[in-house]
């Protein structure tokens, strides 16, 4: 793993939270860097990150269990302040002087109300009964050597306690959850008069140290980069651009399965707007062609990545000289591939078109936002001069319209699609939709119905609608759109796109179903 240093940074220890991703949210927030890590990160390795605070996480396991994770207790011996929260707090008593876990009679889960006995350093500020979040089966029924009780609650008699000496403190609420009264002030001041954190994090900042890192990396080498068009690829593009110039190539591959006039858009933003060295390769015929007579979703994708590899490779080939490759990872896909509990500790989520390529073609590899979550990219893009239709589109899936195109694919089926999903983004953005909605879009079904159209039968296609909400794509629930927009969307589809006659509307949540058809 990386272990740079970081100014002012805090390092979260991963104990299999739900909340992990919430916690380092609630830390950038305050403009004070932070990473999440793995239990299983090295004291040497923590000593080269230099964090000024750890936190340690909740989780769903219990300390005394065989097989719990945990960290080295090494971390107590640092001079770090210390923050445990849930299953965190429960490790910190377990771990140190004679402290006791013990199995609750009673699970303590949802809001309840928390009282404040020592205000002092982690509750300087906050009110002495509070809303908290609990959510823990077990409850620490004795307090280690050196520590005091600073809040209680109805069911739990030790819910936060403080070792001031050492700079250890632990609460058995979640105060990165929003439903925990004065959290986000909890957090606080624990990264800045406990820790000594300064709020000197901001995406401007973020720009100058990559810049830096970036150019040190590549030293006066080439780097490839494969853009979709979508808001990592391009922000990478931009990023790497500013850094490096020239010596960047952008590779757009348009397998006809892009939105409508994506190839002109990209062509336009980026070779014309941004100058960039931009090769747009048209190989919509190869694609189309490996498809043809493929409706099982796992095949398409597989075949879809396997020739985007082999256009890539082609085309880097041509350049000449290139030692690296540029992703758009985000840090998301980084946490995913570690677990807490024995996952993957190495293998970095990789973007569909590029899967599998650095090995092949022996590139090292650059992933610039691989440290960010989406909302800070979006934050990146426009300190960056990205415009809002860029840094706001939203996801679009890696094997493009191939996923929405159910059953076989043909470029009838996909220019048929195409024009109905343009005319869903177009009238979602005219009603002020477009940025409340995490995805909006169209999908082509493998059915006919028959309608009336000029007093005449028709036998047409139908074309669903899907449309949801949601913060991270884990879950996400349909949109409720107000019925005069989806009547709007209905009847262009219908009058506009020669052989749909029927539009519906999906209202399925995920789970069980999930965001794409396929």
């Amino acid at each position: 793993m990386d272990t740079k240093p970081q100014r002012n940074s805090i390092l979260i220890i991963d104990f299999g939270s739900q909340y992990n991703q919430l916690i380092a949210r609630r830390v950038r927030e305050n403009n004070v860097f932070c990473r999440i890590v793995s239990p299983d990160i090295s004291m040497q390795q923590i000593r080269e990150i230099s964090p000024k605070g750890i936190i340690l996480s909740g989780g769903p396991a219990s300390v005394y269990q065989q097989g719990a994770p945990r960290c080295d207790s090494g971390i107590f011996t640092i001079g770090v302040p210390v923050l445990g929260i849930c299953y965190g707090m429960q490790f910190m008593a377990y771990i140190l002087d004679r402290g006791k876990v013990t199995r609750a009679k009673k699970r303590e889960y949802g809001r309840a109300e928390l009282v404040i006995d020592d205000a002092k350093d982690l509750f300087n500020g906050v009110p002495k009964h509070i809303v908290s979040w609990m959510s823990h089966g077990d409850y620490i029924s004795k307090l280690p050597d050196g520590f005091v009780k600073t809040a209680h609650t109805k069911n739990t008699k030790i819910a936060s306690f403080a070792d001031r000496k050492r700079k250890f403190f632990g609460v058995q609420f979640h105060p990165e959850v929003v439903h925990t009264e004065y959290g986000s002030r909890i957090l606080k001041n624990f990264l800045f008069r406990i820790s000594g954190c300064k709020p000197d994090w901001t995406m401007k900042s973020f720009i100058n140290e990559s810049i830096k890192d970036i150019k040190n990396c590549v030293g006066s080498g080439k780097v490839v980069l494969g853009l979709s068009g979508g808001v990592d690829s391009s922000v990478a593009a931009v990023l790497l651009n500013k850094a490096i110039g020239k010596r960047l190539t952008c590779i757009f591959v348009d397998n006809g399965l892009l939105r409508k006039g994506e190839r002109e858009k990209v062509k336009e933003v980026f070779g014309r707007h941004f100058k960039m060295n931009l090769k747009c390769i048209d190989a919509v015929d190869e694609f189309l062609k490996n498809l043809k007579g493929v409706s099982d979703p796992e095949k398409k994708r597989k075949i879809i990545g396997k020739i985007f590899i082999k256009v890539f490779e082609r085309e880097a080939k041509k350049i000449g000289g290139v030692k690296f490759l540029a992703q758009g990872t985000l840090y998301p896909d980084v946490i995913e591939s570690r677990s807490a509990f024995g996952g993957p500790s190495a293998t970095i989520k990789t973007h569909h078109n590029v899967g599998g390529l650095p090995k092949k073609m022996n590139l090292k590899l650059i992933e610039p936002l691989k440290e960010l979550f989406k909302d800070e990219v979006r934050a990146l893009g426009k300190e960056l001069g990205m415009s809002d239709e860029l840094v706001w589109r939203q996801p679009f899936p890696g094997p493009g319209l191939a996923v929405r195109t159910i059953g076989d694919i043909t470029k009838e089926r996909l220019d048929i699609l195409k024009d109905a999903d343009h005319i869903v983004i177009e009238e979602i953005k005219k009603a002020g939709y477009y940025r409340k909605l995490w995805q909006a879009f169209a999908v082509f079904l493998p059915v006919k119905s028959v309608g009336i159209m000029g007093d005449e039968r028709t036998y047409e296609n139908v074309a669903a609608i899907r449309a949801v909400t949601s913060q991270d794509a884990m879950t996400a629930d349909w949109a409720k759109l107000p019925n005069a927009l989806l009547g709007k969307i209905s009847n262009r589809i219908i009058n506009e796109v020669k052989g749909i006659n029927r539009v519906v509307y999906d209202i399925s949540s995920k789970p069980p179903s999930t965001i794409e058809w396929e």
